[in-house]
């Protein structure tokens, strides 16, 4: 089984759920995780597409974190069925207290779609919060990273920091198409080899780093359209970890996601 773990969808921006179930279909992809688009707090679209589309899509909703009431906003998104929330990084505050919207997800059991940079993940108030969180899952999005390529020292050297995190063993991540990872290669891309014959060694260092099963394929739909393309996404992503055991690829492109975010 093969599951998406990042997809966004929308009426009013990027694309709307029937064309990422199109893309779904024709890429032998089985379901996707609805993750939702920063500062959209409305997460009823979202809601309503995980009913059209039963046994196939979960939702991760935003929340607005400011909010007086986000605690109780995210108990009642619990109680609907919300498999998710999005955050960014955060820290405990200086009593020792958590922010409001991380001790919901405690309370509620939820896991945490992680969204930020290798530079908010590195800060170590956000090693803090996460100590505290011990029976959170907390899935960090593209890699422990924003969704561009690595192409300088100084950026690899932040994003390996990130990886330090795995000592936590309630931290995932999201393994991206490499077209977030590596710029395209203008003298091979055409003959179907877009980033020419090498791969990015975050990659297999994230392998080493959380192991399989702390691992989980996202597309980044519709985004990557601009990058690689949907299918390109899954497919060079697998080619580059066809090493691995069926097993250990079975998990990353599929078993974790359901795992985390599948509401039974």
């Amino acid at each position: 089984m093969i599951v998406d773990s990042h997809a966004h969808i929308s009426p009013h921006w990027y694309e709307p759920v029937e064309t990422l179930v199109d893309q779904m279909n024709g890429h032998g992809v089985d379901g996707a995780v609805l993750t939702q688009m920063i500062g959209q707090t409305d997460n009823r679209y979202q809601q309503d597409c995980v009913k059209r589309f039963p046994g196939r899509l979960w939702s991760v909703a935003w929340v607005d974190v400011e909010a007086p009431d986000v605690a109780m906003t995210i108990e009642n998104l619990s109680r609907e069925g919300v498999s998710g929330i999005r955050l960014r990084p955060s820290a405990s505050l200086a009593n020792g207290r958590l922010p409001e919207a991380w001790r919901a997800v405690q309370a509620t059991g939820l896991p945490v779609s992680c969204v930020g940079s290798a530079e908010t993940f590195n800060a170590p108030g956000f090693a803090e919060l996460i100590a505290r969180l011990t029976g959170t899952t907390i899935v960090l999005e593209h890699l422990g990273g924003t969704s561009t390529p690595v192409t300088s020292d100084e950026q690899m050297a932040l994003r390996r920091d990130v990886f330090k995190l795995a000592a936590f063993p309630n931290v995932m991540l999201k393994v991206p198409g490499l077209g977030e990872l590596m710029p395209r290669n203008p003298k091979t891309w055409h003959s179907g080899r877009p980033f020419g014959d090498s791969t990015s060694p975050l990659l297999h260092e994230a392998v080493t780093a959380f192991g399989a099963d702390r691992l989980m394929w996202g597309s980044d739909f519709p985004v990557v359209s601009s990058r690689e393309g949907y299918g390109n996404a899954l497919k060079l992503a697998r080619i580059a970890l066809n090493g691995l055991p069926n097993h250990d690829l079975d998990a990353i492109f599929g078993g974790n996601a359901k795992r985390v975010f599948a509401k039974t």
